[in-house]
């Protein structure tokens, strides 16, 4: 954490992390393929249920400053 008046912070200079790198789908089995588009499927509907609870969120504000 940077302070006024202090030096640079190392975890400054430290790399942001990598996302993972996409599998190479030549070397999976085919019940390894259907594991990763299930594990897809998961994080997809994870966030479909946050965009809906963002929503619901927002519709709630928004009719409380409409009131």
């Amino acid at each position: 954490m940077r302070r006024e008046g202090s030096a640079l912070d190392t975890d400054d200079l430290e790399p942001a992390a990598q996302p993972a790198g996409k599998p190479d789908m030549d070397l999976m089995s085919i019940d390894e393929l259907n594991d990763y588009i299930a594990g897809l499927q998961a994080e997809i509907d994870r966030a479909r249920a946050a965009i809906a609870a963002k929503q619901d969120y927002r519709s709630g504000a928004e009719a409380f400053f409409k009131s």
